[in-house]
């Protein structure tokens, strides 16, 4: 348990990455690169999202408590269990998520794809923000470097920066282009749009901060490594299913499901992309308790990533064009090189190191040892 707690903590401050850190963002990255395909295969886009929603978080609860019983750790986990605890620890990230769900929706129907993707894509630099707010964990200058590189590498992958930026010179037509579109942006462009995704990206750098917090703390009811993270992945999914019952009871979706039932619209492969999701949703638990909730961005981005690829397999590209275009290879190469930098420089503190006070009393007894040892010398 302390070797865990120590990698935990490695991990999550900056240093070097331990191997089941790794591991889990892989894995993280291999589910958040697979969703969109799954997603888009199985799910109708006709079927109620709502009842979508409803199934994953049950069936993450579900995932998490065979997680935790397997673990071995059930009884220890629930030993200081409070219901006062799970109010400030878990209903506050599962409030904040809703808000951050609704905001990005309102964005996403008042942006183009390019500006919401773009805007969207300061996630990673408002969890760094947010986690040094909230837990004083500072970001170095070649880490504060690498978290913008993340950021460009995003937008090359996802095509919203292109080769021809930098091979092309800004014409004169090309501003007066410009000029043109800003001129036709209305007040609601920012209030509707901008203003709506830059406020999902910080509630989603804010409820990855606390639960980093939650997942990490060094005492949590009395015990050492913070809190476990499939329980608290059960915590989280009981809170958001409070919360999305409740929204059945005054939204269409609850007439829906009144009127034809929880599974209309439903199909037998349905049940797939759910699954995948929910596993997602307890990986990025253990990201987050032993990477941090910066680093899993650098999780997303290779998603991304790998999520292009597979797209790239599975659609018919015809001869000569090859299953990963260079605007890929260059997206991945920079989130590869941003991830390296970022565990190999991690920030160091100027300050002087803490003094126990068992080393003090240790060189108060050395010292007057020292002392007797003169004077029988003497």
């Amino acid at each position: 348990m302390a070797s865990q707690s120590q990698s935990a903590k490695s991990g999550s401050n900056g240093g070097a990455l331990s191997l089941q850190a790794i591991w889990y963002m892989f894995l993280l990255a291999l589910q958040f690169g697979v969703q969109p395909i799954l997603t888009r295969k199985f799910t109708p886009t006709t079927v109620c999202r709502t009842t979508v929603i409803i199934a994953q978080e049950a069936t993450k609860f579900c995932l998490g408590l065979f997680m935790l019983i397997t673990s071995g750790n059930f009884k220890s986990a629930l030993s200081d269990w409070t219901f006062y605890g799970w109010i400030t620890v878990a209903c506050v990230p599962a409030a904040l998520y809703t808000v951050q769900n609704l905001a990005a929706l309102v964005a996403y129907q008042n942006l183009d794809a390019i500006t919401f993707n773009v805007l969207n894509q300061t996630k990673t630099l408002s969890a760094a923000l947010c986690c040094y707010i909230i837990m004083g964990k500072k970001q170095s200058r070649v880490q504060v470097v690498a978290l913008f590189i993340l950021l460009f590498s995003a937008l090359v992958i996802e095509e919203i920066v292109t080769l021809e930026t930098f091979s092309s010179p800004f014409s004169r037509a090309d501003a007066e282009s410009v000029k043109g579109r800003s001129d036709e942006i209305s007040p609601r462009h920012f209030t509707h749009g901008v203003f709506p995704v830059l406020l999902a990206s910080f509630i989603s750098g804010l409820a990855g901060a606390i639960t980093q917090k939650s997942l990490q703390s060094d005492v949590v009811g009395g015990k050492s490594g913070g809190k476990n993270a499939f329980l608290f992945s059960m915590e989280l999914c009981v809170a958001s299913l409070i919360l999305l019952g409740g929204s059945l009871i005054v939204n269409e979706d609850g007439k829906r499901v009144a009127e034809k039932g929880f599974f209309d619209q439903w199909s037998v492969y349905t049940g797939i992309p759910i699954l995948t999701n929910a596993a997602g949703g307890i990986v990025v638990g253990l990201v987050t308790k032993y990477a941090g909730s910066v680093r899993k961005g650098f999780a997303l981005i290779f998603g991304m990533l790998l999520s292009g690829v597979l797209q790239a397999a599975i659609d018919d590209r015809g001869e000569g064009k090859a299953a990963v275009s260079l605007v890929e290879v260059i997206g991945g190469a920079l989130a590869a090189i941003s991830l390296y930098l970022h565990a190999t420089y991690p920030y160091v503190s100027s300050s002087k190191p803490d003094i126990s006070q068992a080393d003090v009393n240790g060189a108060v007894t050395i010292a007057k040892k020292t002392s007797r040892k003169s004077r029988k010398e003497d």
